[in-house]
């Protein structure tokens, strides 16, 4: 590339930002560093509602590519697509996925549609209005069509159907809500990454819930997340089993990964996160199409188990750019 200019834009956290938005901030910095690694001049952009002003400004200053690390707009996933459809549009190369990519996979609605339709296991979902259609007794769980990193998810979210579901359900409309049936078994973070060969897919890291949890659903929840001082934060670890995950579960958990990179049109870098039923059978619960680049994240603690640094993971990237 000619020119090695580079913009990093990412989403402005507001004056009252959660701990969610400000991490931005953190990968801001941190990519930063690791593009200074690269011989690569870099400068950074937030990005607000003001965006399509925002864009043109960083069109006219013509970096060489920018940085995509916007994951909201004033804190609101569904329209982070819109940043790519503005990239596109001012003809400006950008890391990461493309606009289709990112539209599809930040809708939980319309990734489950596709993943069925390709046979691709994944949980029962259905509306909030069509609440009549769970059964009684079965365990459910309530979540943000739009949202990624555990936002609207609390402990609460998971809930048993009984005769009082349709008054609890009914305060949640069918545009940003939906309801997927509950797998209690093992949680898997899969990452992948763009390669000379193609997309490789990382180790995978189990997430592992420790102590007695009691009647706390085991589910990464905002607390787990985000909240360092509470139980689900302590006691919410990431593992990698290596050698130890039964192979014939990890290949089919390698194998699902690449169809959803190439079924979504995914560049750059992407996550797949898994439950394992009951039969021992893998169920994509989310494909994440912006995975936070942070140090601590789980992509970043993936690619280390690779034995690939940060800068590694940066110029792969790179190479892998939105034209």
């Amino acid at each position: 590339m000619r020119n090695k200019r580079c913009c990093i834009i990412y989403n402005k956290p507001g004056e009252d930002a959660l701990p969610d938005e400000l991490d931005v901030l953190v990968q801001v910095e941190y990519v930063t560093e690791n593009l200074k690694l690269l011989g690569i001049e870099s400068y950074s952009r937030g990005i607000s509602a003001a965006f399509m002003d925002e864009i043109a400004t960083v069109a006219e200053e013509k970096p060489g590519f920018v940085f995509n690390l916007v994951e909201s707009i004033n804190n609101k996933g569904e329209l982070n697509y819109f940043i790519p459809a503005m990239l596109n549009m001012h003809s400006i190369p950008y890391s990461g996925n493309p606009l289709e990519a990112m539209f599809l996979t930040t809708s939980k609605t319309l990734m489950g549609d596709i993943l069925n339709k390709e046979g691709i296991r994944t949980p029962l979902s259905f509306p909030p209005s069509s609440h009549e259609m769970l059964e009684e007794g079965k365990t459910y769980i309530i979540k943000p069509v739009w949202e990624d990193g555990s936002l609207g998810i609390t402990g609460e979210s998971v809930f048993t159907v009984d005769k009082e579901t349709a008054g609890r359900i009914s305060v949640y409309d069918d545009s940003h809500w939906i309801i997927q049936e509950y797998i209690d078994g093992r949680e898997f973070n899969i990452s992948v990454i763009a390669g000379p060969d193609g997309p490789q897919v990382m180790p995978p890291a189990e997430i592992v819930f420790r102590n007695n949890w009691g009647d706390r659903p085991h589910i990464v929840d905002f607390k787990a997340k985000w909240d360092e001082q509470s139980f689900e934060y302590v006691n919410t670890v990431r593992e990698f089993p290596g050698d130890r995950l039964d192979r014939t579960l990890a290949g089919e958990i390698n194998e699902i990964v690449l169809r959803c990179w190439h079924l979504f049109g995914l560049r750059g870098y992407a996550r797949v996160d898994m439950r394992i039923d009951n039969l021992n059978r893998p169920c994509v619960i989310e494909v994440n199409a912006n995975p936070c680049l942070s140090p601590d994240s789980g992509l970043v603690a993936a690619t280390t188990e690779a034995g690939l640094s940060f800068k590694d993971v940066l110029e792969r990237i790179i190479n892998d750019l939105n034209y």
